[in-house]
């Protein structure tokens, strides 16, 4: 049995299914802050497949084999609603699943995130960069959230021998995000769709790095199925750097629509430049991402389009 936290969210729904897929027993677990039941409703009929409504800030008695935690809100909308409720996730959380996976001698993966590099002194970001995080500030929830998480995987690790890994996701995209999450590549394509302004912070000149959910969830269980000294932190992303405008460009391009790009002013904190070193991934795992951004943007397009306009069916 594997249990996945956060099993409802954009992620955690594609790691359901590639998981049932493999001949997985799945146990889903979510509290539906930020995931959905409809993501997940495709499989409702399936008999390797349980959900279950939990929040992970409180301990979870189940019998499983291994554990995947995604469990936490990781837009900047969402994160920053509750900060303290954020934290919690991320600490508590922890506590609770490693201290489940110790008792049933699960091996437990833990999905942190680039944004434990803050806004990065280090270009492309490799996993011994300790990062440039500031502590005190509106993103600090999510940040030392993860932080601190990795470092609670890390000393269960060497106090308790407990099989740990931990992949330090970059910006993913893919069907199933929320309209609403706040997240580059949600807006831009709801706004265009809805013949909106898109809108840019700064100059548009801030660089991300995006992954297709697939690529990612290949990574995640490759991470998983790799042997016990492998403990990561593993970078996961797409190492092919855009621009915010490149990025609108692309969007207006596929949709077709002829929505105008206006300005803001760059949030406090917002990395200017988020770009993963997967050579650890690459010699480690095997693993390197496969979709270019104009193929992975194309069903995520569909996918909005249909969202909108309540054409959506159960997958």
């Amino acid at each position: 049995m594997v249990l996945v936290t956060g099993g409802a969210g954009f992620i955690g729904s594609h790691l359901c299914r590639r998981l049932i897929e493999a001949g997985h027993e799945v146990l889903c677990v979510d509290n539906f802050f930020t995931g959905e039941r409809a993501n997940v409703e495709g499989l409702f009929g399936n008999t390797r497949f349980e959900l279950i409504r939990h929040d992970v800030t409180f301990p979870l008695y189940v019998e499983v084999d291994e554990i995947y935690n995604l469990a936490c809100p990781a837009s900047p909308v969402h994160y920053q609603f509750d900060p303290v409720q954020t934290t919690k996730v991320s600490v508590h959380g922890a506590i609770n699943l490693l201290g489940l996976a110790k008792r049933v001698k699960a091996r437990i993966l833990q999905a942190s995130t680039s944004e434990v590099y803050g806004d990065p002194g280090v270009h492309p970001q490799p996993e011994s960069y300790w990062g440039h995080v500031n502590p005190i500030g509106p993103r600090a929830c999510y940040d030392e959230g993860k932080r601190c998480a990795e470092t609670l995987f890390f000393d269960y690790h060497r106090q308790h021998a407990l099989p740990i890994k931990v992949a330090r996701i970059f910006n993913t995209y893919g069907p199933y995000m929320r309209p609403d999450d706040g997240r580059v590549v949600s807006n831009f394509i709801v706004q265009a769709l809805r013949g909106e302004p898109i809108t840019l912070y700064g100059d548009g000149q801030q660089t991300r790095s995006f992954c297709y959910v697939s690529d990612l969830v290949e990574g995640l269980v490759r991470l998983m199925e790799s042997p016990p000294e492998v403990t990561g932190p593993i970078n996961l992303g797409n190492p092919v750097e855009f621009t915010m405008r490149e990025l609108a460009e692309l969007v207006l391009q596929i949709t077709g629509s002829k929505s105008a790009m206006v300005f803001r002013p760059l949030p406090q904190d917002d990395p200017r430049q988020r770009q993963p070193d997967i050579r650890l991934a690459k010699a480690t795992l095997d693993w390197a991402p496969t979709v270019p951004l104009e193929e992975g943007l194309k069903p995520t397009i569909a996918y909005f389009d249909a969202l909108l306009a309540g054409r959506l069916t159960a997958v």
